[in-house]
């Protein structure tokens, strides 16, 4: 019988949540740092648009190698040093891009601090082994709100602060708050050192973070070295290579860093697919829209906005994406999660057509976001059921971290994407793109959004046919619990 964690003693319990809800926007807010401040990085260090771009890529990369291994040792017995140590290595590197002075610089900065994105999956394993069975769902949903909240304080803010002291105060206040995280956690998150020891695969985190990085290297620099050239070729070549690799070590592994057989799921790998095409679009459109509002009215489109205006037009994304996840349950129990998945999909396809079409005023940029936050509520809430309900119970953790690293790869080519677009539809010695480029990027995003609704709708038709058994109705309670529809538990529908 497998050994369980210790519980906390009363202190530790009643500090608990504050504390994970706490490092989940931290995390999200430090992560938010890349995208209002490419420009003012690109100022501040001479260098092209697309080449400051990497301080957000850098991040995202980082986070979607660190995912997998953060969530491995978040199932062991050193889930609290894991926490500790992630944030350190946060610490550390906001120190290092609050003082760079050249962009290589910044990237190794930028990659550090993106190793706490990776920190998601291990917060949600400390609620559910160290609180009770009927309130850790409950609090996985607020930890999933609390990621998207915390993208929407972490623009204005940062913009906030890069207006009145500079963007490298901006970086550096990413050290002061995940400074506070740390010691709380320090503080307060219990050890696990009483759970089984979970092997970790040293290797294969290596050789995947070798295929990403040559992924996103081609796809980040494909336009200024030529889509043709053999450095570009080579690039893609190796990562086909790497990532067949990779996969076929996965499946021989005894105990993987994913385990890519979840993938025998319809409904897992639909989901995923969905992920992927998703989180593209939504670093594309968080990107893509605070970089137009901030170009110089001279330029012949924008509106010359400060960082901080920049920052606030990403605030109805996330009171939208909050606001569309209350209503998670009733739709979910109409419609039922696919149907979910497909019209938010949908919806945020819709406005990036919309913005597309329609941008000389400022309002059509908050308009935008406040859609496409509707969307993601709504799409990033269904797929956790999709998959949940498809899987074993025993292997509902395994799922849901694969779901973590598809995501996260698919935020970080959508960054490099927006980037590489961009950089195509910019003159020779100009320093910023035409209008067309931003136009082209946003219906590349939204034709994303319209193929994860076609393949959500087509590839799982069928999949969950039948009546639903007594387990897949308390899932879909879960569910909504996790969507923040707050549904009655089964305790509660009992009669009295």
């Amino acid at each position: 019988m497998p050994a369980l964690p210790a519980p906390p003693t009363a202190r530790r319990a009643a500090a608990l949540v504050p504390v994970l809800v706490g490092i989940t926007l931290v995390v999200a807010i430090i992560s938010s740092l890349g995208a209002p401040l490419i420009p003012s990085v690109a100022t501040s260090l001479d260098i092209t648009l697309d080449s400051a771009q990497w301080s957000l890529t850098a991040a995202l990369l980082a986070g979607a190698v660190s995912a997998p291994i953060l969530g491995r040792l978040g199932d062991g017995p050193y889930r609290r040093e894991a926490i500790a140590g992630s944030l350190l290595v946060v610490l550390a590197g906001s120190l290092v891009a609050g003082v760079a002075e050249s962009l290589p610089v910044l990237v190794v900065g930028r990659t550090m601090q993106g190793v706490g994105l990776g920190l998601a999956p291990i917060t949600m394993a400390a609620a559910r082994d160290h609180l009770p069975p009927h309130r850790a769902p409950a609090v996985i949903g607020i930890l999933s709100v609390s990621a998207a909240a915390g993208i929407g304080a972490g623009y204005p803010l940062s913009g906030l602060i890069a207006q009145g002291l500079g963007v490298h105060a901006a970086f550096l206040f990413g050290a002061v708050i995940s400074a506070l995280a740390l010691g709380a956690a320090l503080a307060v998150i219990p050890s696990s050192r009483e759970s089984n020891r979970v092997p970790l695969d040293v290797r294969g985190a290596v050789v995947v973070a070798v295929g990403l990085v040559a992924l996103l290297l081609a796809i980040g620099q494909g336009e200024s070295w030529g889509w043709s050239s053999a450095v570009v070729v080579g690039l893609f070549a190796l990562s086909v290579v790497v990532f067949a690799l990779w996969v076929r070590m996965q499946l021989a592994c005894a105990a993987p860093l994913v385990d890519l057989r979840q993938l025998r799921h319809r409904p897992v790998l639909v989901a995923d697919f969905a992920a992927v095409l998703l989180g593209l679009a939504l670093y594309m459109f968080l990107t893509l829209v605070t970089e137009f509002v901030q170009t110089p009215v001279a330029e012949g489109y924008g509106f010359g906005a400060t960082t901080l205006v920049a920052g606030l037009c990403l605030v109805p994304f996330s009171i939208a994406s909050l606001a569309a996840s209350r209503t998670m349950g009733p739709l979910m129990r109409r419609l039922g999660a696919r149907a979910v998945l497909v019209g938010g999909s949908l919806v945020i396809s819709a406005a990036g057509v919309f913005f597309a079409l329609v941008h000389g005023a400022l309002w059509e940029a908050f308009v935008t976001m406040g859609v496409v936050g509707i969307g993601f509520g709504y799409t990033f809430a269904a797929i956790p059921g999709l998959i949940t309900r498809a899987v074993p119970e025993e292997e509902t953790g395994s799922a849901m971290g694969f779901y973590q690293v598809v995501r996260s790869i698919g935020f970080s080519v959508g960054s490099t994407l927006s980037a590489s677009i961009l950089a195509g539809h910019t003159a020779v010695g100009a320093a910023l793109p035409s209008e067309r480029g931003y136009v082209v990027a946003l219906w590349v995003g939204a034709g994303g959004c319209a193929l994860a609704a076609v393949a959500s709708g087509v590839l799982s038709a069928g999949a969950m046919v039948g009546a639903p058994s007594a387990e897949r109705v308390q899932r879909d309670r879960d569910d909504a619990r996790l969507a923040g529809a707050g549904l009655p538990d089964a305790e509660s529908d009992r009669p009295r």
